[in-house]
């Protein structure tokens, strides 16, 4: 139950943990793991690895994204640069430890210390990136950072009809939330807008998810995993309470 109750018996939220208070926005620094580093988006430094990185795969890639496809490495550069300043949403490359090369970007984005919230987006991985370690990696670190910073809810949001997007965002841990509709536009069409999180109270037995998949003992000489990673989250994902406000 999320809720308690006032002296008119009406039911209202629980109240903040004490001494909790608003927490900074993220610092614009470098987050290392094992398989893949997440460092502050440059064009002199990624923007010629993604660019190659992203030709690899075709114009799918592209469709959920307000941006792109991108014909040249100049047009791309150029996107990369006009974005860079931005503290909201705050980009990032992903390394990948074993290449040394950016393979994808991320980022922060929605930044509310005042009420504790933070989404992650822009998530686009490139082939060589894609059901890897360090694409999983990648989005825990992420996410560590947003909790241990002091977050209280860490958002995922996409395109309804982004089916693989939709997988990824449960995988990772990510309640469904429901669906906004018409919730905004992009390439000239509608986008419905389904709505993930996951909240500071899941963080802890989340991360011990995480930890547990990403244990060199999860995988085998070839690399492949043992457990799946949605085993170990389903069990966690929350189910919306049919009773609000219910006493029982």
């Amino acid at each position: 139950m999320n809720n308690t109750y006032n002296d008119l018996n009406q039911p209202i939220g629980l109240p903040l943990p004490e001494g909790w208070a608003p927490p900074s926005p993220p610092p614009y620094e470098t987050l290392a793991g094992r398989f893949c580093r997440l460092e502050p988006l440059s064009a002199e430094r990624h923007a010629a690895d993604l660019f190659a990185a992203y030709s690899q795969a075709d114009a799918g890639l592209w469709t959920y994204l307000p941006y792109g496809p991108f014909a040249t490495q100049d047009d791309y550069t150029a996107w990369v640069n006009k974005v860079i300043p931005s503290s909201d949403p705050l980009f990032y490359a992903i390394i990948d430890d074993q290449s040394g090369q950016a393979a994808g970007i991320a980022s922060y984005l929605r930044i509310t210390p005042a009420s504790g919230s933070i989404e992650v987006g822009h998530i686009n991985y490139a082939p060589s990136l894609q059901r890897t370690p360090a694409a999983t990696e990648a989005m825990f670190l992420m996410m560590q950072h947003t909790f241990d910073l002091g977050y209280r809810r860490y958002e995922w949001k996409c395109d309804a009809l982004n089916a693989p997007s939709r997988a990824a965002a449960q995988r990772l841990g990510f309640s469904f939330e429901g669906i906004f509709r018409q919730a905004t536009l992009y390439k000239g069409r509608n986008r419905d807008t389904a709505w993930f999180a996951v909240i500071d109270e899941e963080w802890p037995a989340l991360r011990a998810a995480f930890q547990q998949w990403l244990d060199p003992a999860n995988f085998d000489a070839a690399g492949r995993q043992r457990q799946r990673l949605s085993d170990l989250t389903a069990p966690l994902l929350y189910q919306s309470d049919p009773g609000v406000g219910s006493k029982e």
